[in-house]
């Protein structure tokens, strides 16, 4: 076993979990007690580290979609990926690396509107995996339509995006750009998934059922670092529709979210109304919160914030788009 690669190592474990559990139980539990000083190779290493043994089994639904993906990746045989460091798009980039190796080349904008903790995962994350990586800036904020900030603002960040990312596929001889769009989004108010269908983009997690439910299972299952990491919208989505965007303010909520971040807090949200600071956390998390309050309201007011206020019902994803239709 330990001539596998790391890729065919994490195959494996993926396809049920099998193989993990009876390496599991042979080595790390009875031949590493005996043999004290015995050392795995480090991508191997890294990946028993990141797999819990107690990881459940895929079901056999989720192992059909799993496979489905693999498939439908290999059959690209090139692909970009759209890669912002969120776990779906990490999904698609990290089992593109696997099916495809050098043929797959992930893309990150490092455009104002992405935080900057988002884009330094991008870069670690692609370096651990030995995937290929581009940070390329996309120049959304040079649209006045996008900074505007109409309710289709989304439309024009991606579109320009995906131009990015057709110019980089067909330099580099790439047959397809790939996003991590999964059958959830589907719902939602996302005019960025027009966009994609200009630009061909293809949605292999939607192609393949993948709810976000089935894409942290499967990720937990790899053992991908960010399995739970929350959702993390661009920065623009912080400003209520109508209020012109520009890279001062983007800097300041991205400031803003790190602060609290450092705090311990995780899923978080910082809406920017002028000279006011709205935070979201979950209800579960105002305690906590509350008991920061001077530090949160000092380290925002130096921000630039002259009020900071709790949003008492809570974080909720898109909350700005409450109310459209």
């Amino acid at each position: 076993l330990l001539f596998f690669s790391h890729s065919n190592f994490c195959r494996w474990t993926g396809s049920g979990g099998r193989l993990l559990a009876w390496f599991d139980r042979t080595f790390r539990k009875n031949y590493k007690r005996e043999v004290p000083n015995f050392t795995f190779p480090p991508g191997l290493a890294s990946a028993m580290e990141q797999i819990s043994p107690t990881t459940p089994d895929l079901s056999p639904e989720l192992e059909a979609k799993f496979q489905a993906l693999e498939r439908t990746l290999e059959e690209l045989g090139s692909a970009v990926v759209a890669f912002s460091g969120g776990i779906d798009s990490s999904l698609v980039a990290y089992l593109a690396h696997q099916r495809l190796g050098k043929k797959a080349l992930a893309v990150t904008s490092s455009s104002e509107s992405l935080n900057r903790d988002d884009l330094d995962l991008t870069r670690r994350l692609a370096a651990e995996w030995g995937m290929a990586h581009r940070v390329v800036k996309t120049n959304e904020l040079q649209n006045p339509n996008y900074r505007a900030n109409p309710i289709n603002r989304c439309y024009f960040c991606k579109t320009t995006l995906y131009e990015s990312l057709d110019a980089v596929a067909a330099e580099g001889g790439y047959a397809v750009v790939l996003n991590g769009t999964n059958v959830d989004d589907l719902g939602d108010h996302r005019p960025g998934l027009q966009a994609a269908r200009e630009h061909d983009v293809r949605s292999p997690l939607v192609e393949c059922g993948f709810t976000k439910g089935d894409i942290r299972a499967l990720a937990r299952r790899l053992g991908l670092e960010n399995a739970e990491k929350p959702q993390a919208a661009c920065l623009s989505s912080r400003v209520p529709y109508g209020l012109a965007i520009d890279i001062p303010m983007l800097a300041q909520i991205d400031q803003a979210e790190r602060l609290l971040r450092k705090l311990g807090f995780s899923q978080l949200r910082v809406r920017h109304h002028d000279d006011l600071a709205r935070i979201e956390v979950p209800p579960e998390d105002f305690a906590r919160l509350l008991g920061h309050r001077q530090e949160i309201e000092e380290g925002l007011r130096g921000l630039g914030y002259r009020f900071v206020t709790l949003d008492l019902k809570g974080f909720r994803s898109g909350a700005l788009n409450e109310g459209l239709t």
